[in-house]
């Protein structure tokens, strides 16, 4: 591999009826190097977990016929299932599913699994145990992505839980693994940076070592999604000039697809947007 760094896509940029094939190749043909496959919490793409051999194989061989990889997953469906859940059945579900989720990953070769970083969410916030049971559950997830040799990565997320690169940092620390690190959403940092007056760049600076990748994102306060690049408040200098000179080289763009009939050029332009930002501080 001989380029400096690697911009993947979201696959939720893409529609959805588009076959594996397709998908991967329309990345290809907006600038983008890979595809991050996402594992949220709707039935169609819970099923995943569940593929057959011939289903994986499919998957594998549209990657060989396009020369384009899945990368990364996104494993969202935390959110519904999450590791601090107040019903047992949810947290037992939530082990089950990060088993499922590790299979799959080595499976399609990826390298990285990005965890929504929620200890409960929906009716279950911040119930007395949740952060006790995330702790415990984590670690427990920790062990099992060491056995299966994909590390992990959390998401700041849009919740006071988890909105920072400091407030994971917290468990990265405990957990202590070679396996278990910081994939920020640098838009939500931005909004974070926003509630609590303080420095993307800062903030970032307390993962140095530990970050495995980063989603590139606009936001604006208030608002964490469904945006175009361009048209946000992210702050990128400062997310960029720290990530960059701590060595991250893995960027995905994080956008979703609306409807639009301009949707591949727009993925042109975010795709040239990221560049843009990421090479004006590569050495």
């Amino acid at each position: 591999m001989s380029k400096t760094y690697q911009l993947g896509l979201y696959e939720k940029a893409i529609p959805d009826t588009l076959d594996w094939e397709e998908r991967l190749s329309t990345a290809a043909a907006c600038g983008f190097d890979y595809l991050e496959i996402s594992v949220d919490e709707s039935s169609t793409r819970q099923a995943r977990l569940d593929w057959t051999a011939q289903e994986r194989q499919a998957v594998i061989q549209a990657m060989r016929n396009t020369g384009v990889s899945l990368g990364s997953m996104c494993l969202s469906g935390l959110r519904k299932w999450p590791f601090g859940a107040k019903d047992p059945q949810k947290r037992s579900y939530s082990l089950v599913m990060m088993d499922k989720a590790l299979d799959l990953a080595c499976d399609l070769g990826l390298h990285i699994i990005q965890l929504a970083g929620y200890d409960a969410y929906y009716d279950e916030d911040a119930w007395d145990g949740s952060e006790a049971y995330f702790a415990e559950n984590l670690a427990r997830a920790t062990e099992m992505a060491a056995t299966a040799g994909v590390v992990l990565g959390f998401e700041t997320m849009e919740t006071p839980f988890m909105d920072t690169v400091t407030k994971a940092m917290r468990y990265v620390s405990h957990i202590h693994s070679p396996f278990l690190g910081v994939y920020p959403d640098v838009g939500n940092l931005t909004n974070a940076s926003f509630l609590y007056g303080t420095s993307v760049s800062d903030d970032i600076a307390t993962g140095t070592g530990h970050i495995f990748a980063a989603h590139l994102k606009e936001t604006r306060a208030g608002q964490y999604r469904d945006m175009f690049f361009g048209e946000g408040t992210t702050d990128y200098v400062g997310a960029l000039s720290q990530l960059i000179p701590q060595g991250v080289r893995r960027f995905v763009c994080e956008q979703w697809y609306l409807g639009s009939a301009e949707w591949e050029e727009d993925l042109v332009y975010a795709s040239e947007f990221a560049r843009s930002q990421i090479e004006r501080y590569l050495p």
